[in-house]
């Protein structure tokens, strides 16, 4: 049986999180649903979220940080929304779902605030992770997928999906920044993944959504043989 056909199987009732990062356009929203799926052949509860938003507050926070006609919001405003609203998502759904021994899977989560607002927007990456310390109470994800793309591939896939969408305007406010802005996030995410080894692990997301897709599960099958997985905040 391969990595893809058959989960791990749900054995200690302990809690999991798994967190999905990359730049804009690398496949978190494909990859996540996949993935969950997973994870619930094995026998897992799975609850599968995204940020920001998750919550009905941390929703109404998606729509401020996201609408293109925000253009002016200054970088520190970016941030303490981003707080906010997972602030709320931690102790909402994270928590109460890893207390009960299900598996958290999130699109988004503390890395990507450090990746946008710290590398790409330029605020003081320390200052960045002591707020999100804040708002988290210190929870880490147990591992880290981060999915990688050159930015220019990624945000040429968003574009391609918008049209198949039909969707209006050219993307969110976040989509809608210059190259350089996404290529600074993306050397932050990898920058953050080279200094947290153990959590993360970085997957090269070019190709069909069918060879990414077993690249995922294979890191995952083997980060849990591996490692002690208990969803406690790092400490």
């Amino acid at each position: 049986m391969t990595p893809a056909e058959g989960g791990p199987r749900a054995g200690t009732g302990r809690g999991l999180f798994i967190t999905l990062e990359g730049p804009d356009g690398a496949g978190k929203s494909t990859q996540g649903p996949l993935l969950a799926e997973y994870l619930r052949r094995g026998g897992r509860e799975v609850v599968y979220t995204r940020e920001p938003g998750g919550t009905p507050i941390g929703d109404r926070i998606r729509q401020i940080l996201l609408d293109e006609r925000h253009g002016e919001m200054a970088a520190v405003t970016e941030m303490l929304l981003f707080a906010a609203s997972r602030a709320q998502f931690v102790r909402e759904v994270v928590e109460p779902a890893l207390a009960r021994g299900a598996a958290v899977l999130s699109e988004r989560y503390v890395d990507a605030s450090l990746a946008y607002q710290g590398f790409g927007r330029g605020l003081e990456v320390d200052l960045v992770r002591r707020v999100n310390d804040a708002a988290t109470g210190g929870r880490l994800p147990d591992l880290t997928l981060l999915l990688d793309i050159e930015p220019s591939a990624g945000l040429a896939r968003v574009r391609a999906a918008r049209g198949k969408e039909g969707a209006p305007g050219r993307g969110d406010r976040l989509e809608q920044e210059a190259l350089a802005f996404h290529e600074r996030v993306r050397a932050g995410f990898l920058q953050l993944a080279r200094e947290s080894p153990k959590r993360f692990a970085v997957l090269d997301a070019q190709g069909d959504v069918a060879a990414v897709h077993e690249r995922v599960v294979r890191v995952v099958a083997e980060r849990l043989a591996a490692q002690n997985v208990t969803g406690k905040p790092a400490g």
